[in-house]
């Protein structure tokens, strides 16, 4: 009896071709590659007889085509539904536990990427490159004194989570002089300083760091985490650096901060709206570089993301317990809907790792 059709569907492009080699190589898996320019039939259509999801990278998402609640509910054959890097935000993960649907990102595969570019962010901020350049364009580096800058050796960096692209920024950090500190409530202190940094609290991290680096994912817990009462708790010489996602940081709180001198620049890679307006405030001030969301993307860090990402599929469509599983306490029940839509049973969930 033929197994039934195993369904990948994800819109636009698959981050690199790798993937579509890689799991077309499988011979089992019938990739769908969707437009969000197509009629919302079409897409739903292939949505509801898919077994996964690809979703796309966050900033390029388009409603209603979201791991949310409503589009789980409509296509009743999805298994999985996986992110595009390692924030899972435009996934209900709450939702997709419920009705057996497992969640998984791609942590992990891009990481010297995003560490490079958090570092980058303190370099150019410290030697005030970006401040130079701006003064340069306009005519008004005569006085090079003004654009004098620090040396980030000897100086503290605060990580904010230390999952593998904040352990990757700790090592970039230390080989440069620094001292690395952390605070990640999911880690015992002892597990933080197998990591590389030493184990602080919230407040204390905030006023000790002369950079204070973002490396968490956007969670109700973590959405305005740096509000405007943690920025007045941070020198007025240090630098807020953020590659992880927008929502983290209050956008106001941080305009505020950085207007009255409260603290010294910004390096952002992540917005609440992406990409942001051109007449953002924040984009405005000389004190702050900004980025379109790509610190993952060099060529190198995509390769390997869509490299990760099709290995994570062909794992899941085997039947296996995929390495970056978001929500284990869906697996019981995505093992029964599993079984009823593709005809096998995966393997028990303790059998990973």
């Amino acid at each position: 009896m033929a197994q039934p059709t195993k369904r990948l569907v994800f819109f636009e492009q698959f981050m690199h071709p790798v993937a579509e080699a890689t799991l077309g190589a499988a011979g089992d898996i019938e990739l769908t590659r969707l437009a969000y320019s197509n009629p919302e039939s079409v897409n739903w259509q292939a949505l509801e007889q898919a077994s996964g999801f690809q979703l796309s990278a966050s900033a390029e998402i388009k409603e209603p085509w979201r791991g949310s609640a409503a589009l789980l509910d409509r296509c009743q054959s999805l298994l999985a539904v996986c992110s595009a890097g390692a924030g899972y935000d435009a996934i209900d993960v709450e939702a997709c536990t419920a009705r057996g649907v497992i969640v998984c990102n791609q942590g992990g595969a891009n990481v010297e990427a995003v560490a490079e570019h958090a570092i980058g962010f303190m370099l150019a901020l410290s030697k005030k490159i970006g401040l130079a350049n701006r003064a340069l364009l306009r005519g008004e580096a005569a006085d090079r004194s003004k654009f004098w800058g620090n040396d980030i050796q000897n100086k503290t960096v605060g990580l904010v989570g230390l999952g593998k692209i904040g352990i990757r920024t700790g090592e970039l950090a230390r080989a440069l002089g620094m001292k690395v500190i952390a605070f990640d409530p999911s880690l015992h202190a002892e597990a933080i300083s197998e990591r590389g940094a030493e184990a602080v609290s919230f407040d204390t991290l905030l006023e000790q760091s002369d950079f204070v680096s973002v490396h968490c994912p956007l969670t109700p817990g973590t959405r305005d985490l740096f509000d405007s009462s943690a920025f007045s708790r941070m020198k007025r010489s240090a630098y807020f650096i953020n590659t992880s996602r927008g929502g983290i940081h209050s956008e106001q709180a941080l305009l505020n901060a950085l207007q009255t001198g409260q603290i010294a620049g910004a390096g952002l890679d992540v917005f609440d709206v992406e990409p942001p307006p051109s007449d953002h405030p924040l984009l405005k001030l000389d004190n702050v570089l900004a980025t379109p969301h790509i610190a993952g993307g060099t060529y190198e860090g995509v390769e390997a993301l869509a490299q990760t990402t099709a290995e994570q599929w062909l794992t899941i469509f085997s039947g296996k317990v995929p390495a970056r599983l978001i929500n284990p306490l869906a697996w019981p029940k995505y093992c029964d809907r599993f079984e009823r839509v593709l005809g096998f049973r995966p393997e028990p969930l303790q059998t990973h790792g």
